[in-house]
């Protein structure tokens, strides 16, 4: 399927007008100053936009010129541009970039590949981006939205950044060299995602060939009835992952409740987005302990009624169950307790693993039940990369385990597992070792639902591409 590379980058100048416009091109739109440009571009490589412009404004605020920034030493440079990515890395070069532009350029940013690739911190995708934005000289900026997206539609086939440049320069109208990464750029952060693009509602419609692209995962419909989207997600720490696209997030997945476990915060230190998010009822249960445990839902709908903890103080004062009532069924939020490394609270958790499901099956009587959270353990060896070595840790024991086996032999139903059988399939990461980069991680994040509810069960899912936490958000599509 070929496509008309014209027409898709004029369908896509229109389009991506009310899109968030990507730092560096605000910068270069508002100054046209080489130096700025510069800088901008050195603090944007893996960082979001929102992050590298809050960096960019303090740091011009002490250092608009080549000779203000010299005045800056490394340490000082540290602090005004975190949390960018590789922030210390960053700041040596903008400590060492002063003295190279004096001594070679005359303290002026040079307007050639050459004299840019010369530069500390600066590599071919930047001294492109500097080019077209700085210089208005053409050239190709291909960052990884550019050559994944040119690849997705077939017009380019390329394994690295580089060779798409190249492939670009070859075949790419010259009048679209200096706008084509503003455009893509704009696009793969608001449409075409890395991962889960919205192809749903993309305006490239049936001309985009989709290579290679597994599109995000709608919301099914029932003519039985409403399927509501519910959403379980261990944030370790709200006011954390508030700072890391949390709203974005939540925007993203569109849940229609959403449980969070390890919010670790009492309501009143949130700020007023979070405590009141917009669109949704706001419930929180937090540890009597600060900094520690807690849980929160949000709902679209108001419930009929809010049931805070179990009734046993040993739980109740972590925070750790928080209950709605809707119409049709409970939705249980729940944290549960981690065994910890030496086992201490191995008898703890069993306790509470028993008094819950205590709780849950009382209200299974009345109506269906849905416990979501994170229950700390994973069940069976398909739900951890490392089986054998992790036979005696916790969350993984044989006694953790053989509760899950009565749990789930006593009809409550795994829906991730009712609906995928699949392995390496995870919601939790070790921070140490790059664990998520290479996926040894462990599924210990649960949709458990009654087992007259099985036939409502309509999807579940694991949102691997969502970040800011530990843990990854896991979904239910379930059928009120």
């Amino acid at each position: 399927m070929s496509i008309d590379i014209e027409k898709i980058l004029q369908v896509l100048a229109h389009e991506v007008k009310g899109y968030q416009v990507p730092v560096v091109d605000l910068i270069a739109v508002q100054t046209r100053d080489p130096f700025k440009v510069l800088v901008a571009t050195i603090l944007s490589a893996r960082t979001k936009d929102e992050v590298t412009a809050q960096a960019a404004d303090r740091l011009f605020a002490r250092a608009a010129t080549v000779e203000e920034l010299a005045k800056l030493d490394e340490k000082r440079l540290q602090k005004l541009i975190y949390p960018v990515g590789f922030y210390k890395n960053k700041a040596r070069y903008l400590a060492a970039l002063p003295a190279k532009l004096s001594d070679d350029f005359d303290s002026q940013v040079p307007a050639s590949m050459e004299g840019l690739l010369s530069l500390p911190g600066v590599g071919r995708k930047t001294a492109n981006l500097v080019l077209a934005q700085a210089f208005a000289i053409p050239a190709i900026c291909v960052d990884t939205h550019v050559h994944r997206i040119m690849n997705i539609w077939g017009y380019v086939e390329t394994d690295t950044p580089l060779k798409t440049e190249m492939a670009l320069r070859e075949k790419l109208p010259e009048k679209y060299w200096i706008p084509v990464n503003s455009l893509l750029v704009a696009f793969g952060q608001g449409t075409c995602r890395p991962v889960a693009p919205h192809c749903d509602r993309c305006v490239l419609g049936d001309s985009c060939p989709q290579i290679g692209v597994t599109p995000r995962k709608l919301k099914k419909k029932s003519a039985a009835g409403e399927v509501m989207r519910l959403v379980s997600w261990n944030v370790n720490g709200l006011r954390a992952v508030l700072k890391k696209g949390f709203l974005e997030s939540v925007k993203e997945m569109d849940p229609d409740v959403l449980g969070l476990q390890e919010i670790k915060a009492m309501p009143e230190q949130l700020p007023d987005s979070v405590r009141s998010l917009n669109g949704y009822h706001s419930y929180f249960y937090s540890a009597q302990r600060k900094g520690y445990s807690g849980v929160a839902v949000y709902s679209r709908k108001k419930p009929e009624q809010v049931i805070v903890g179990i009734d046993d103080p040993r739980f109740d004062s972590e925070g750790r169950v928080l209950t709605l009532e809707f119409t049709t069924f409970y939705f249980i939020n729940c944290y549960f307790p981690n065994s910890k490394n030496d086992l201490s609270r191995l008898g703890l958790k069993h306790e509470f693993n028993v008094a819950l499901q205590n709780f849950a099956e009382e209200l299974a009587r009345k109506k269906a039940v849905v416990i979501c959270g994170d229950y700390n353990v994973a069940h069976k060896e398909i739900d951890l990369a490392n089986p054998r070595q992790n036979q005696k840790n916790a969350g993984f024991t044989p006694q953790e385990r053989a509760w899950m086996d009565s749990f789930t032999d006593a009809g409550w139903i795994d829906s991730f597992r009712e609906k995928n059988k699949e392995a390496d399939q995870y919601s939790w990461w070790s921070f140490r070792s790059r664990a998520r980069e290479k996926n040894i991680g462990w599924r210990i994040d649960y949709h458990c639902v009654d087992q007259k509810s099985r036939r409502r069960i309509m999807d579940a899912d694991i949102f691997q591409h969502i970040y800011g936490s530990d843990h990854c958000p896991v979904v239910l599509d379930f059928l009120s």
